[in-house]
C-alpha cells in the first residue's frame, strides 16, 4: 500500500556554526553522517512513510546514497530534493515532492540526529487523533530572566508554560500547505507558521535526546551520548554464501590457492573476508555488507575483499568501537582449510587487526555445500567501545 504519511528530513542547513567543511548534514557524527543517524530514527519508526530528503544542491547525489543505504528494501520510499535559500523555502520543496497519497506530514531537522523513532511515532499518532498541528516538547527547567537593552536584568519569568521545542513537527497535510501557500514572513519553525495561518498546535513530550546538534560543542555532546550508549562489548555474526566458478582464481581468506576453483561474485568472491565484515558491522550497529558496498557500485566490479575489511574497519572505528577477536567457520567439502589453518590465521589477523581464528566442517553431502556447488562462511565478531 502507498504510504499516507510523509516526513520531511530537512538537512539544507550550511552548519557555519559547526564549522565543519562539509554541510552540517555530512558532517561524520563517530564515523556515520548527521543525516544518516537522523535516517536511522526515521526508518526505525513503525509506520511506512514516503521520506523525502531536502539537501543543497551540492550534495543531493550524496544525500541519496545515503538515504538509500539507510532505507535497504525500502529506497522505494526515498525522494531526495535540492533545498533552497533558507529554511522555509527547504520544506516547500519537500512539501512539493510528497505523493498524492500522503495526508499527514512530520517535518524533522536533520540536525536532531539522535532523535528517537519512538517520538516520531508519537506526534504521527497526535497528529492523526487531533487533526492539529503536534510539536514535541520538553519543560524549560531553567530559570529565565527578562533582560533590557543596558544588559540589566528587568524581571523573573514564568517557566511554568514554557516548553523547548524539538521536531518531527507533525501536520495535516492540506492544512500545512495551506499555511505555506499564503506564508509572507519568515518563521522559525513550521508550527509558528501553521498558527500564524490559523492552525491550531499541540504538545506532545519530547525526548532528551531529540537535542539539535548546532555548535561543536553539541557534536561532542552527541558523541558522548553515543559513547555511553555503546559501552562495554557487543557481538555480531555475518554469514556469506558464493558459488565455485571454475573460470575464475580462488581467493580465500585473503590467500590465494592453487589448483582450486575461484568463487563466482561482484568482488573476487571471498567468502570468508565478506563473512568477516558482515559481522563486524552488524555488532557495530552498521548495517551490512551489501548496503555499504552494493554489487551496482562499479568501484568495486573484480575488487579484492581486502578493501572491504580496510573501510569496514574505518566505519567500525569511526563508530567507536575496536576488534576484540573474530571465529570464522568455512563449511565446504574444498579447499581443505587444515593444512594452510595456521598461514590463514596469520593472514587474518594481520588484515583486521586483531586474533582471528579458523575452523572447517561439511554437512555429509548435504546440501549445496555437500554436493560441492559452492561455500559457505560464517563469522562471529566480538567489539568493544573504544577509549
Amino acid at each position: 500500500m502507498t504510504p499516507t504519511l510523509g516526513i520531511v528530513v530537512v538537512a539544507a542547513g550550511s552548519g557555519a556554526r559547526l564549522g565543519g567543511a562539509e554541510p552540517k548534514a555530512f558532517v561524520a557524527l563517530r564515523g556515520v553522517p548527521i543525516l544518516e543517524r537522523a535516517l536511522r530514527g526515521v526508518f526505525d519508526s513503525v509506520e511506512p512513510a514516503q521520506v523525502v530528503v531536502v539537501a543543497p544542491e551540492s550534495h543531493v547525489k550524496a544525500a541519496r546514497t545515503i538515504a538509500e543505504r539507510v532505507a535497504g528494501g525500502a529506497s522505494g520510499a526515498i525522494t531526495v530534493v535540492a533545498g533552497g535559500s533558507t529554511r522555509q523555502a527547504s520544506v516547500a520543496a519537500g512539501l512539493a515532492a510528497l505523493s498524492a497519497e500522503v495526508d499527514t506530514v512530520l517535518v524533522h531537522d536533520a540536525a536532531r540526529a539522535l532523535t528517537p523513532s519512538a517520538l516520531i511515532d508519537r506526534v504521527a499518532r497526535a497528529v492523526r487523533t487531533t487533526g492539529a498541528g503536534v510539536i514535541p516538547a520538553l519543560p524549560v527547567t531553567d530559570t529565565v530572566k527578562r533582560v533590557g537593552p543596558d544588559a540589566v536584568v528587568q524581571g523573573t519569568v514564568d517557566r511554568s508554560d514554557l516548553v523547548h521545542v524539538q521536531t518531527p513537527q507533525g501536520f495535516p497535510r492540506a492544512d500545512l500547505e495551506a499555511a505555506y501557500a499564503s506564508a509572507t514572513d519568515e518563521h522559525t519553525d513550521d508550527a509558528a507558521l501553521f498558527a500564524a495561518h490559523g492552525g491550531r498546535v499541540s504538545v506532545v513530550e519530547g525526548e532528551a535526546r531529540a537535542f539539535k546538534i548546532t555548535t561543536a560543542w553539541d557534536l561532542r555532546r552527541a558523541e558522548n551520548v553515543l559513547g555511553a550508549q555503546t559501552a562495554g562489548l557487543r557481538t555480531g555474526v555475518g554469514i556469506d554464501v558464493h558459488a565455485y566458478d571454475e573460470t575464475a582464481p580462488l581467493w580465500l581468506g585473503g590467500l590465494y590457492w592453487t589448483d582450486e576453483p575461484g568463487l563466482a561474485g561482484h568482488s573476487d568472491g571471498d567468502a570468508v573476508l565478506h563473512a568477516i565484515c558482515d559481522a563486524l558491522l552488524s555488532a557495530a550497529g552498521l548495517g551490512d555488507l551489501g548496503s555499504r558496498f552494493g554489487t551496482n557500485d562499479p568501484r568495486f566490479a573484480g575488487a579484492a575483499s581486502e578493501v572491504f575489511v580496510r573501510e569496514t574497519l574505518a566505519l567500525v572505528s569511526g563508530a567507536g568501537f575496536a576488534v576484540v577477536n573474530v571465529v570464522v567457520q568455512v563449511v565446504a567439502v574444498r579447499p581443505k582449510i587444515a593444512p594452510r589453518r595456521s598461514e590463514l590465521e596469520a593472514r587474518l589477523s594481520a588484515l583486521v587487526g586483531a586474533p582471528v581464528t579458523i575452523g572447517a566442517t561439511t554437512t555429509d553431502g548435504l546440501g549445496f555445500t555437500g554436493r560441492g556447488e559452492g561455500i559457505a562462511a560464517i563469522a562471529t565478531a566480538l567489539l568493544s567501545a573504544s577509549a
